[in-house]
């Protein structure tokens, strides 16, 4: 079932959602599954990495997790692993639109939310001068909110932003690669399984021909996997640092029995992006099936015993 043509506005999924936060979270993340994958899940005996997703959402709960994903804050946690260099450029943190000075950005900037916002809280500026800022700040007060209650049940059960009292807006340097004919930049995403590299994917060309392809944790292409987006005809060569890129990710996932780090990688300039507890919310296909049972095979769900 393609729910989402069904229900087409991300906004009114998320409502119908909120509806259901009674549901105990065993309930309602079956009854997720089985709409979104179109098969049940097995909690007894998973042997699925997006079976296992769902046991991380339910069981492990490491306040450390409410910091890492909120992306102001995750960058305290990247700084006390000694990695503060990787950190992109900030330019501010604010908590209404009203306390931005245009004036003072660069010409070229990103703007966000601290909460990502589904990946659709983003904003991309190329050239300042032909930006509308009346527009902007109308469609940036949407991202700027705070959380009154202390219950709150995220509608897809991700514990880990249960713990964020609020949304703020965060600009950072732009990222440019002219190696890239649509202007994005390649990203790194190392999955990472206690706090150690066991698969890469990489994404190029966001906003073309996006493409995406696996590597196992020797480092060997994998051409048949695919999940959302189709693979690359011919793998790309990777940095010459990835190794130094996964001791990164190695360092920035210890503490937890799964995280994806991800980072930027420009000739040869690592910049941390993120760290992702529950990719796809743990509902992804992939292709062939067994890569979904080859990377549950990485990921110890003991927490859950």
């Amino acid at each position: 079932m393609d729910y989402k043509k069904i229900i087409k506005s991300r906004k009114s999924r998320l409502q119908l959602l909120k509806k259901f936060s009674w549901l105990p979270d065993g309930i309602m993340l079956r009854l997720q599954y089985r709409i979104k994958m179109g098969f049940w899940p097995n909690f007894k005996n998973p042997r699925r990495f997006t079976e296992k997703v769902q046991l991380f959402k339910m069981f492990y709960h490491n306040p450390i997790m409410f910091q890492c994903v909120d992306k102001f804050e995750v960058r305290q946690y990247v700084e006390s692993k000694g990695m503060g260099s990787i950190l992109n450029k900030l330019y501010g943190v604010f908590e209404s639109v009203d306390d931005i000075d245009f004036a003072l950005l660069p010409e070229k900037f990103i703007a966000k939310s601290t909460t990502g916002g589904g990946g659709l809280d983003i904003l991309i500026v190329n050239d300042k001068s032909k930006l509308n800022c009346d527009d902007v700040k109308k469609k940036m007060k949407s991202w700027c909110w705070k959380r009154k209650d202390g219950c709150y049940v995220d509608p897809g059960r991700e514990w880990a932003y249960t713990g964020v009292t609020q949304s703020r807006i965060i600009i950072e340097e732009l990222l440019e690669d002219d190696r890239n004919e649509d202007g994005s930049i390649e990203d790194y995403k190392l999955m990472c399984f206690n706090g150690n590299f066991g698969s890469l994917w990489v994404d190029k060309n966001r906003y073309s021909n996006h493409k995406r392809g696996f590597w196992d944790k020797d480092l060997n292409f994998l051409p048949n996997v695919t999940s959302d987006h189709d693979t690359f005809d011919v793998a790309p060569t990777l940095p010459d640092n990835i190794y130094e890129m996964i001791s990164m990710a190695e360092k920035l996932s210890e503490d937890f029995p799964y995280a994806r780090v991800d980072f930027y990688n420009i000739k040869g300039r690592i910049v941390f992006g993120e760290i992702t507890f529950y990719p796809w919310s743990g509902y992804v296909k992939f292709h062939p099936d067994e890569f979904d049972f080859h990377l549950g095979g990485l990921f110890n769900t003991d927490f859950a015993k």
